[in-house]
């Protein structure tokens, strides 16, 4: 692991400070939304617009890297992350915040998918592995820490929009200026997905289900706390507490999934988010009770996403793994659009529960879903090993870490043959 720190430190603390960034910003706009008088339901469609843009941008990317190549992608994306973050506050209407979220998750995209493509193509097969890894525990910590920032400054002013824009544009300097080899840009091939869902039904709408779990949590928590009363320091802790659930609880379910049928351990996580979920949207909870529902609520969501992945990794060939994890990636993308807008629709409907409420559905579709899946075929003889996976990973990254997981199962099956 110190040789990959010493390989990849550039990469993984711009990655670190781009993360800052990008978790204030999606916090603070809730928050100021709220202080704006936006309802709502227009501060869904500010936060769905985050992952429609995201998903252009995993789209758009690979093209613009190709033409123009790693650098100047990155630089031109994080000057309009730069810019974009202090508009904010100076167009304070939502249709204008809307077409900014565009923007930045369009921008977002772009910037992840330029570092994992770096990060891979300059990783050796040895450590490969570890270097993502690092990058997904690293994006993790970024978030944690962007929660402790919003405590600083006053979410009516400017200098919430102005830190995570210098935060932004400080991110690329260890990465430009590292005496790294710009490495060739590999593009994934696709799976149609009409064969995607014939090898992993499960993994399909698992991922399509996950991608509005995700987005309501990350798009709508902070709108939640701002109509439930709560304080910047109780919404930011309740964010973060999202965050360290996922850390947390990553590598206890990993360690399970290895030894059990995925499926089981889906189902069961699915069903107790969905009965946590049912008793904080219908039981008053005091604040300390609120923040256990959302460790557990962020320690099921990150795991279950990253399941699912390497659940329909069971199914794949090594060749498949690339085009399986951009399909997939498409799908989860394609949910988060609507969950921002379905649960603001929930929240004006029947008050802030409806933030529970909606993803306490969702999981309820997935348990059951899981349940009849298990009915109609077997689990894998051989099963792939689990890699910490998160949402905001790209094609790339995702494909890059089952192909380890793949090696490695490999290697203790030829190592367990020679034993025999």
């Amino acid at each position: 692991m110190l040789r990959v720190l010493t390989q990849s430190w550039p990469l993984l603390m711009g990655v670190m400070l781009l993360m800052v960034g990008n978790g204030i910003q999606g916090t603070l706009l809730g928050i100021r939304g709220n202080l704006e008088g936006f309802t709502t339901y227009q501060l869904s469609y500010v936060m769905a617009a985050y992952f429609v843009g995201f998903l252009f941008g995993s789209w758009a990317a690979p093209r613009m890297i190709r033409r123009v190549g790693h650098v100047r992608v990155f630089a031109a994306m994080g000057s309009l992350i730069s810019a974009v973050l202090v508009i904010y506050p100076v167009y304070p209407d939502w249709m204008a915040w809307t077409l900014l979220r565009v923007l930045a998750g369009f921008c977002f995209s772009c910037v992840y998918i330029t570092a994992e493509s770096w990060i891979n193509n300059t990783s050796g097969n040895e450590t490969r592995g570890q270097a993502l890894s690092a990058y997904m525990i690293v994006q993790m910590l970024g978030i944690i820490a962007s929660q402790v920032i919003l405590n600083l400054p006053d979410p009516s002013g400017f200098a919430l929009f102005i830190i995570p824009s210098v935060l932004v544009s400080l991110a690329f300097m260890p990465i430009l200026l590292a005496p790294t080899p710009v490495p060739a840009f590999d593009t994934t091939r696709r799976l149609p997905f009409a064969d995607l869902f014939r090898i992993s039904p499960l993994g399909c709408a698992g991922m399509l289900l996950t991608g509005g779990v995700f987005s309501a949590m990350f798009g709508m928590a902070a709108v939640w706390g701002a109509q439930e009363g709560l304080t910047v320091r109780e919404i930011s802790i309740f964010v973060g507490a999202l965050y360290v659930g996922g850390l947390v609880l990553q590598y206890p379910i990993g360690w399970a999934s290895d030894r059990m049928d995925r499926r089981t351990l889906i189902m069961g996580l699915s069903a107790m988010a969905a009965l946590t979920m049912l008793v904080a949207a219908f039981v008053p909870l005091p604040f300390v009770a609120l923040i256990l529902v959302a460790l557990l609520l962020g320690g099921i969501t990150n795991p279950v996403y990253a399941l699912l992945i390497a659940y329909t990794n069971d199914f794949l060939t090594r060749e498949q793994m690339a085009a399986a994890s951009a399909g997939l990636i498409f799908l989860n993308g394609f949910g988060a659009i609507f969950g921002p807008t379905a649960t603001g629709w929930m929240m004006e409907t029947v008050g802030p529960r409806g933030f529970f409420l909606f993803i306490g559905i969702l999981y309820v579709a997935l348990a059951a879903y899981a349940l009849y899946r298990m009915t109609r075929r077997a689990a894998p003889q051989v099963t792939g090993a689990f890699r910490t996976v998160t949402p905001t990973a790209s094609p790339l990254a995702v494909g890059a870490v089952l192909d380890d997981a793949s090696v490695e199962v490999q290697a203790e099956v030829q190592a367990g043959a020679g034993q025999t």
